[in-house]
């Protein structure tokens, strides 16, 4: 969440010339619904329920594009399971000292980061980072431009 993923995403899709999909954004087209409403008028396990279909389903069907996750989609066993075992799965990392400056940016329409304090914060972030700890590729993000974030994963991958 707020590492860049969508930017970073936009940016190889174009330089691959592969298609984007931002999961979030696909589910709020989908269902007509911003993600913050799901969470208020349905409840967040329906949400992680949707997300869970709508990612399987993309990555089965959407092959060799570039999918961005929402921040909370990979804790989940299935998708984390069934993305490693079937994606190259890209994490993007970043300092929790370099996520917080970037924090009054990224507060704006994150349901799970509602009234929640700093050290409840970084607990999710901690808890998270653990999660993302299982990946193909794991690209550091800190004092890096979303240009220069690009640049590393497409060398990295010509690299595999």
């Amino acid at each position: 969440m707020g590492v860049g993923k969508t930017t970073v995403g936009q940016m190889i899709a174009t330089k691959l010339k592969r298609e984007f999909i931002d999961i979030d954004q696909y589910i709020e087209q989908t269902y007509h619904m911003s993600i913050p409403q799901i969470f208020e008028q349905k409840g967040e396990p329906y949400f992680r329920k949707l997300e869970r279909k709508t990612v399987i389903d993309i990555c089965q069907h959407h092959y060799n594009n570039i999918v961005s996750l929402g921040g909370g989609a990979f804790q989940q066993k299935e998708i984390r399971e069934f993305c490693l075992e079937n994606c190259l799965v890209l994490y993007l990392d970043i300092s929790w000292e370099s996520w917080k400056a970037r924090f009054e940016l990224i507060n704006e329409n994150r349901p799970v980061l509602n009234n929640r304090s700093l050290y409840d914060i970084q607990q999710l972030f901690n808890e998270r980072k653990h999660a993302y700890s299982m990946h193909h590729l794991k690209i550091n993000t800190d004092n890096k431009s979303p240009e220069e974030v690009t640049a590393s994963i497409i060398e990295a991958l010509q690299d595999n």
